[in-house]
């Protein structure tokens, strides 16, 4: 098992001195073998004290030097509640902690728009220059996974096993990166206990009859994250209500084993883990107790996060984060989307009827910090959008592919230099501030334009260097839908894919689809164009455009009608 690092720096160099014992309250067990694993995890190579991953440099005040842009990344830092040049412990490395998923059922897209939007975080600060190490906890053993095995006969922690399985397939599906590590609880009870006994010892915690709970009134700055104070601890926010805790809002850092559900050994007696040490324990482990980033969705802030920080500093007065990152809430009519409401789509409900990017775009469409409404409209605009970049970049692949490369002239008309030019830096300001996806997203409308210009106009296609201009614009998407997540394995494919839920939304098989376009040609060949009209209309009531051509008739999806009058994506 791993243990529990001293209070000190991730990644700290060994030629450094760590932080002396009198200042480490916690002297728990190194074991080399594994923590080498993680640090391969989170290692790359260097050149010369520059990092090169992804071709991008950085320098030591943070800032990206490419093509003449200098830019920091701002990021809004909840406890400060203002946003901060970010800044890392240790130049060109980043640790950065997410809580995860408490795995007793299939995800909600409340918790895609959380992973989403931490993803984003890890590419671009990857895209940027920086050797990441990115941990994300599974919590598989709580009141809610072994209220749920009771139900169904099964076993807790097989029942969260299946479900950790099933998240990480939802993560697959919406082009998430693995992080470096994913923890789980089960395998982390040492840990877990070894810092409680710590917590204990130093006199912020007592227990009473089996049970150990973290004393709140031993913390004066309680509630500094969140801004909000003692008597807000509620119970059912998995803050229990028991006569014999000392103050009302102490929260359980063990509990006492009860029948039926699963146990490990501790001085306490049997019993397991209680909510919120199991984060802090996890990402001590492998990140240390000062590290960069620690994030999660908003309603993560109270308690969960604020009872981290107090933990935290109990265990180890040196703990320390420099930035608290809370993504907004998914809701369904102004109220927040939850298993707990039972107002919430799973992402596998969603997927089925959409393509996972077009929920990955819809989610990317508001900044992460505001609330997104849950709407078959803003999916139906997202699912439109995609297919527009994707049937764009495949167009243009089909005719780059006619073309030798080694034919091509090294440039492009100034016009076109201008358009990707200002594409390009519009994403680096963009992502720099705070991470701004809507206007990035908004920025590819330009270069699109440009493309199918290109691509379809008489006057496109009789441009001096048209090819070239083609090779320029493809690529700058291209590597911006990469630094998004955004990008398929195969345009074809993902096309595809998408006009097949399309299909399945509108309920129509492609050969109804292709009847309908055949009554059409008839129609018009016959001049009744009220008919023609007619069928047309009736594809776009479902999400079905026609599309004429002197060759042929084809479709693609599109908003259906009635969507259309519904707002649009949020900017």
């Amino acid at each position: 098992m791993v243990a529990l690092v001293r209070c000190c720096k991730p990644f700290l160099p060994p030629y450094l001195t760590p932080l002396s014992l009198s200042k480490t309250p916690l002297q728990f067990r190194l074991q080399f073998s594994i923590n080498k694993r993680v640090r391969s995890l989170c290692s790359s190579p260097s050149i010369n004290g520059k990092n090169t991953i992804n071709n991008s440099i950085i320098d030591s005040n943070n800032e990206k030097l490419e093509g003449g842009i200098k830019k920091g990344l701002w990021l809004y830092n909840t406890m400060s509640r203002q946003k901060e040049l970010f800044k890392p412990k240790i130049d060109g490395k980043v640790g950065m902690y997410v809580c995860g998923v408490t795995a007793y059922d299939f995800s909600h897209i409340g918790h895609a728009r959380a992973y989403v939007t931490f993803d984003i975080l890890y590419r671009h600060l990857k895209h940027i220059g920086y050797e990441v190490c990115y941990v994300r906890n599974f919590t598989d053993v709580d009141d809610k996974i072994i209220a749920r095995a009771n139900e169904l006969g099964e076993n807790p922690i097989s029942l969260s096993k299946r479900f950790c399985d099933e998240f990480l397939q939802d993560m697959a599906y919406l082009h998430c990166l693995p992080p470096s590590v994913e923890p789980r609880v089960s395998d982390h009870i040492p840990q877990i206990i070894d810092m409680i006994k710590q917590i204990v010892d130093n006199g912020f915690a007592y227990s009473v009859d089996g049970d150990v709970y973290f004393s709140v009134a031993k913390v004066p700055d309680y509630g500094q994250l969140s801004g909000r104070k003692l008597e807000d601890n509620r119970a059912g926010e998995r803050v229990a209500i028991d006569s014999r805790k000392r103050h009302p809002a102490d929260f359980a850092l063990w509990k006492s084993a009860k029948e039926g559900e699963p146990f490990w050994e501790s001085p306490w007696g049997p019993g397991r883990p209680g909510w919120h040490i199991e984060c802090s324990a996890m990402s001590a482990v492998y990140l240390g107790y000062s590290f960069d980033i620690h994030g999660g969705g908003m309603d993560l802030m109270f308690p969960h996060h604020e009872n981290e920080i107090v933990q935290s500093c109990a265990a180890c007065r040196e703990s320390n984060i420099s930035y608290w990152v809370h993504n907004g809430f998914v809701t369904i009519n102004s109220e927040k989307m939850s298993k707990s409401l039972g107002n919430f789509f799973t992402i596998r409900q969603v997927i089925e009827l959409y393509h996972p990017l077009a929920l990955r775009l819809f989610l990317m469409g508001t900044h992460y910090r505001s609330p997104i409404n849950y709407s078959d409209a803003l999916l139906e605009y997202a699912s439109e959008r995609i297919f527009y970049i994707y049937q764009t970049l495949y167009d243009s692949q089909a005719l780059l592919g006619k073309h030798e490369k080694a034919s091509l002239k090294n440039s492009i008309p100034q016009d076109i230099a201008s358009c990707i030019n200002d594409f390009q830096n519009s994403f680096v300001n963009s992502m720099s501030d705070d991470l701004l996806t809507p206007v990035v997203l908004a920025g590819l409308s330009d270069p699109l334009k440009t493309m199918n210009d290109l691509l379809h106009t008489r006057k496109g296609k009789k441009r001096d260097l048209r090819i070239e201009s083609l090779v320029a614009l493809e690529k700058a998407i291209r590597n911006v839908l990469v630094a998004l997540g955004l990008m398929p394995s195969n345009y074809s494919e993902a096309l595809h894919q998408l006009k097949e839920k399309a299909l399945k939304r509108a309920k129509l098989s492609e050969a109804e689809v292709q009847q309908k376009i055949e009554e059409r040609d008839t129609s018009r060949k016959n001049k009744e164009y009220e008919k023609s009209d007619a069928i047309r209309k009736e594809l776009a009531a479902v999400g079905i455009t026609l599309m004429d051509s002197p060759e042929e008739t084809t479709w693609r999806p599109v908003v259906p009608t009635a969507l259309q009058q519904e707002p649009t994506m949020a900017s």
